[in-house]
């Protein structure tokens, strides 16, 4: 896959590029719905004879647009968008830098500049996806934009039981901790990379220690709690529990974001300094402060009979 990483101007002429079929997008999460639009995209491209490509756009709009917003957590940070959309088999991906000086260009200068420009003789892009200052360009816009130089595809809206297959509603699953239904519309279960850092080591001398897990601030954490997930170290899966929290038990004021460790099953091996990926199943319970380190053990150890009939369950 060929990666453009554009700002505004950008330098790319179009007689450098192939002709291509580019989905258009922000595409966060790169969900079912998003998907759809870049295989529309891909089978057009097949069917030309041409090569398929993906637009995108980073940061989010809102830190540009909204002098309140200094950052936006996301479903796929775009390193780990651009991964999703790899995989898929797209031969193009243009990351196009969302600055002050983009968000202004006029409907037919972004048409100009970044779909005729490039080299793009057809657009795929899902029915509300929008262009230009303010989002004046739509999907209804976007044949007179085009000035006979492209074809477009809209993908209409997608739902699941009549409820819009969206980025937006994936984010509300997750901010309420409701693991079990993310993957029916994200199509995969979420999951959240960080590096294992030290932590207080507390866990080893109770029976259970954890990897005290430093994910990015980039990412969607989910609610306070305790989770079934499984965690990749090297390659491999392993399933375990994590608690996302203050540790009230022995803590008594929080800190700016909530600590993620996870006990991880038949494990034993030193991690500090790995780059490990959390792959978020279910949620267990809410964080709760105990009397004292017996009760927290018995929970501990209920917890982790959770997570195994849970995982044994799935896993049948």
């Amino acid at each position: 896959m060929k990666v453009y990483r554009l700002s505004h101007p950008h330098q790319l002429k179009k007689d450098e590029l192939p002709p291509l079929v580019c989905a258009l997008g922000f595409f966060d999460g790169v969900h079912i719905g998003h998907k759809k639009v870049i295989r529309t995209a891909q089978q057009e491209a097949k069917a030309r004879g041409i090569q398929s490509a993906v637009m995108t756009f980073d940061p989010h709009p809102s830190i540009v647009l909204q002098r309140d917003v200094q950052r936006v957590e996301a479903i796929t940070p775009i390193e780990d968008k651009m991964k999703h959309i790899a995989e898929l088999g797209v031969d193009v991906i243009f990351v196009v830098e969302f600055s002050k000086v983009f968000s202004k260009l006029q409907p037919q200068q972004f048409v100009d500049e970044y779909i005729i420009g490039l080299h793009i003789e057809h657009v795929v892009a899902g029915f509300d996806f929008t262009y230009g200052s303010f989002g004046k360009g739509t999907m209804e816009t976007l044949s007179f934009h085009a000035r006979d130089q492209f074809t477009q595809t809209t993908v209409g809206k997608i739902t699941i039981d009549g409820l819009k297959v969206s980025s937006t509603h994936i984010r509300s699953l997750l901010s309420q901790g409701v693991m079990e239904e993310v993957p029916q519309f994200l199509g995969r279960q979420y999951e959240t990379s960080g590096i294992v850092i030290d932590g207080e080591k507390r866990g080893r001398t109770i029976g259970f220690p954890t990897a005290n897990v430093k994910v990015s601030t980039d990412y969607i954490l989910p609610p306070v709690g305790v989770y079934a997930v499984r965690i990749r170290v090297d390659d491999t899966w392993y399933e375990g529990v994590c608690n996302v929290g203050f540790k009230p038990t022995f803590h008594s004021k929080q800190t700016y974001r909530p600590h993620v460790e996870v006990h991880i099953f038949s494990f034993s091996q030193t991690i500090y300094g790995q780059t490990v990926t959390v792959q978020w199943h279910k949620r267990l319970r809410n964080e709760q402060r105990f009397s004292g380190v017996d009760e927290l053990i018995a929970q501990i150890n209920q917890d982790c009979e959770d997570a195994r009939a849970y995982f044994n369950t799935t896993n049948m």
